[in-house]
């Protein structure tokens, strides 16, 4: 292999890797808050901007791996 093929492995490990955690961060977040509003329909109205936000801030960690892997 010679040295750009594999940087270009190196930048695809690094997004994969970095998008994995956040993406199964977001996935708990939804399944929990679902959860808890399936649990009393009520609380729907207190779970949501705690959601969102917590969905948000998992958002912008795969955003940094990605902006890395774009500087690598």
């Amino acid at each position: 292999m010679d040295a750009e093929t594999m940087a270009t492995l190196i930048k695809g490990l690094t997004i994969a890797i970095g998008g994995f955690g956040p993406a199964l961060g977001i996935g708990l977040i939804g399944f929990k808050a679902m959860e808890a509003i399936g649990r009393n329909p009520e609380a729907a109205g207190k779970l949501f901007v705690p959601m969102l936000l917590g969905m948000a801030f998992a958002e912008a960690i795969a955003i940094y791996a990605l902006v890395v892997s774009f500087t690598l």
